[in-house]
């Protein structure tokens, strides 16, 4: 399984950009069963606050909508794995807390991958990015 980052599913419903349509064929894989893919909670209040903070709710609220319908389940973040992430920020001090969240995600749910544009996964032992 692979987690999906907010920023796939920002750059599928945003304004002409180079990432958009790997962006769009990759989640049209997701949702044919082509690819076993889900997302976390932290990618789901990512958006919300994202579109929120832009003042650009409408789009928010269809990027939002977009998830839900690809990924009926969210894993969910747990103290435990809070835990994970903050050791994931002792040991990567230029990792950002977002991004600890997502890798403690994909390495404690045991999960083959993330999937995002997020350069600064690259090196993080346990999680490997593939770039749609």
């Amino acid at each position: 399984m692979i987690l999906v980052d907010s920023n796939i599913l920002m750059y599928a419903v945003g304004a002409p950009h180079p990432q958009k349509q790997p962006a769009l064929d990759f989640l049209e894989k997701v949702a044919n069963g082509e690819i076993d893919a889900a997302i976390d909670a932290e990618a789901l209040q990512e958006i919300l606050h994202r579109y929120r903070s832009l003042n650009r709710w409408t789009e928010g609220q269809r990027v939002y909508v977009l998830a839900r319908s690809l990924f009926s389940d969210i894993l969910p973040i747990t103290g435990e794995l809070l835990e994970h992430a903050k050791e994931l920020m002792d040991a990567y001090p230029a990792l950002s807390a977002r991004d600890a969240i997502h890798a403690a995600v994909v390495r404690f749910y045991k999960l083959n991958s993330i999937c995002s544009f997020d350069r600064d996964f690259d090196g993080i032992k346990g999680c490997a990015r593939i770039v749609p």
